[in-house]
């Protein structure tokens, strides 16, 4: 049973008290149902709403968004507008009012729209512990008390993102392809068709070896997938389709 709500005042405070248990809260967008329906045994949240991991800086070409920051926020920056395709198709803006950044980088496929676009985008992610801080990839595991505290990346030349769903709004992904084409530093993330966001790399190879290579890539694209059946879509249906919704992409389709 819920009895306290921490705030604390820093990324560090929240690592502490993380050592306690208790769990995390950004927005409360995943935490809170499961909280309600008495799906997870917690007796204390740790919110990171006073914590200042808050805001968005854009210098030059390189950005930095904080965990806190929401995902309203982020489609709102005029200065980050190639991401609004990305936020636009994640749930609804009500939800997206109160969903954050960095819960969007942990919550698991076939959600997590913007953590498929920031590894496209081979964003850093920075956690703190009390151990101190580090840094990590997009999709590589955060410790049990680590608190993730904000992202980097570069603007890309080139964008390309593309989202299948079953429903215009509100929707978990069946697939997700995203992708900066720039030549040798070309990369493509796929979401919905593993447990976590992945890589395409067999696609950003023959990419880069021919980029008129459309339809060989989006075929490339289906290896090291681990797609999955759930309430969207099944895993064969996933592997099936996923190579247009890559062609699509690559190709700037609607």
């Amino acid at each position: 049973m819920l009895s306290k709500v921490h705030l604390p005042s820093s990324a560090a405070e929240a690592a502490g008290l993380l050592r306690e248990g208790g769990w995390l809260i950004g927005g409360g967008t995943v935490v809170m149902p499961k909280v309600n329906t008495g799906a997870v045994p917690v007796d204390h949240l740790i919110s990171l709403r006073n914590a200042g991991l808050a805001g968005i800086e854009v210098n030059a070409n390189t950005v930095t968004i904080g965990a806190a920051t929401t995902l309203a926020e982020v489609g709102a920056d005029d200065r980050l507008g190639f991401l609004d395709p990305v936020i636009r198709s994640i749930a609804s803006p009500p939800v997206r009012n109160l969903a954050t950044v960095g819960g969007n980088l942990l919550v698991p496929q076939p959600h997590g729209d913007l953590a498929v676009a920031l590894l496209a985008l081979d964003a850093t992610v920075h956690v703190e512990s009390v151990n101190g801080r580090r840094a990590i990839s997009v999709g590589e595991a955060v410790a049990e008390h680590e608190v993730v505290t904000e992202v980097h990346f570069e603007l890309p030349t080139a964008w390309r993102y593309r989202k299948a769903m079953r429903r215009r709004h509100n929707s978990a992904a069946i697939v997700i392809v995203a992708a900066v084409l720039d030549g040798e530093r070309t990369r493509i993330a796929l979401g919905g068709v593993a447990p976590r966001p992945i890589r395409a790399h067999a696609a950003e190879q023959v990419l880069r070896r021919d980029p008129d290579a459309v339809v060989e890539a989006a075929e490339a694209a289906r290896a090291g997938i681990e797609p999955f059946d759930d309430a969207y879509a099944s895993a064969w249906y996933r592997a099936r389709v996923l190579p247009v919704h890559v062609r699509r992409a690559l190709l700037g389709e609607d």
